[in-house]
């Protein structure tokens, strides 16, 4: 089976493992928000794309560690950063913005509130409001809390002119637990796929197994002929282009 075969088989095996991500009876399953466009996991592409991506942060240490190596193999990243670290460190978002990475929403406080859409949205505006007056524009993703959604975050997020970004399921390096350097390598290098959305932390705690994984990993997949892009960018390059809000969820 090739990757295509295995991504598609994968939606299936493991949609019977999403409720563990949200409340009974408050999630349609992943196909139906995939179909409506709001909300991305991964994508099917042939084309040799990886989308690298970071939560949690700015962090004063850690983030600009990692942006050192992402510079080095000219790799860009989408960062969904938290309000609060915004606000704390603008100059780590301005050089995130200058080396041609992407900054996303997660929240002000990294507080999800699974039944409570208007707590929800003022995190979002919160953040929005921190970004674009470091930035002068307002992020167009937004990744929940430790991946918990229900119809009611997602309503909210595309009512608030947001895409919903997950991760590949098979990509979440769980690195926030530091398992030990070589785990987080072999996480992501053991089963990626072309369109691939990987998850890492930059912030949250001790990031430094993280920061290693990474000098391996990007020259391994490099070597391997992969690039290295934004959530935007892979969205773009594959075609993707519904516009968020197109279903909102009944």
């Amino acid at each position: 089976m090739n990757h295509i075969g295995i991504k598609v088989a994968s939606v299936f095996i493991l949609l019977f493992s999403i409720a563990s991500h949200t409340h009974a009876g408050e999630n349609k399953g992943r196909a139906y928000y995939e179909e409506s466009g709001d909300v991305v996991w991964d994508v099917v592409t042939e084309e040799k794309l990886i989308a690298l991506t970071f939560d949690d942060g700015p962090h004063s240490t850690f983030t600009p560690q990692i942006l050192d190596i992402l510079a080095k193999y000219n790799a860009k990243a989408t960062f969904f950063v938290i309000g609060e670290h915004a606000k704390k460190f603008p100059n780590i978002i301005k050089r995130q913005v200058k080396e041609g990475h992407e900054i996303a929403n997660h929240s002000f406080t990294h507080y999800n509130p699974i039944k409570k859409g208007e707590a929800l949205k003022k995190e979002l505006r919160q953040t929005d409001d921190i970004l674009y007056k470091i930035t002068g524009t307002k992020p167009a993703f937004y990744r929940p809390v430790g991946g918990y959604y229900n119809d009611q975050i997602i309503n909210t997020s595309v009512h608030e002119g947001y895409r919903v970004i997950m991760w590949s399921w098979h990509q979440d390096t769980e690195d926030w637990k530091r398992p030990g350097v070589n785990k987080i390598v072999s996480k992501v290098l053991s089963g990626h796929q072309p369109g691939d959305v990987v998850l890492f932390h930059d912030a949250g705690g001790d990031r430094s197994q993280t920061v290693k994984a990474l000098s391996i990993i990007l020259p391994a997949l490099e070597k391997e002929g992969y690039e290295f892009v934004t959530v935007s960018q892979l969205l773009q390059r594959t075609g993707i282009d519904a516009i968020p809000g197109s279903n909102i969820l009944k």
